[in-house]
């Protein structure tokens, strides 16, 4: 069964960046578009990024301009890096893939905590 791996999480004061790498364990045909959540106590799971095949990107509005998602479809990989953090970013991110057939994979979730 296919796995996405993340990493980079951390705790980082208020201004500072983190960079969140997501890996897949096996190679995923067909991949439509790669993007990053994240969900703080108490909150919903929001969309923060996402990257279509063909490149196009989306951010929240919260973080435009701070944060930038690139991926690398040969390698099944997304990054996102999280400059000029505040501490509302505080959260555990979660990667994400989705298919061409709909099929939605997830990663374990990394957490990243911002102090202030």
């Amino acid at each position: 069964q296919v796995r996405l791996v993340e990493s980079g999480g951390g705790l980082v004061q208020a201004g500072g960046s983190l960079r969140l790498s997501c890996a897949a364990s096996e190679r995923i045909f067909s991949i439509n578009a790669m993007g990053w959540f994240r969900q703080a106590p108490g909150k919903q799971r929001e969309l923060v990024a996402q990257i279509t095949r063909r490149g196009s990107t989306n951010y929240a509005d919260s973080v435009k301009g701070r944060f930038t998602i690139s991926g690398d479809n040969a390698k099944n990989a997304v990054y996102l890096q999280m400059n000029s953090l505040k501490p509302e970013d505080t959260a555990v991110y979660y990667c994400n893939f989705g298919d061409l057939l709909d099929r939605q994979y997830w990663g374990q979730g990394a957490q990243v905590t911002v102090s202030s």
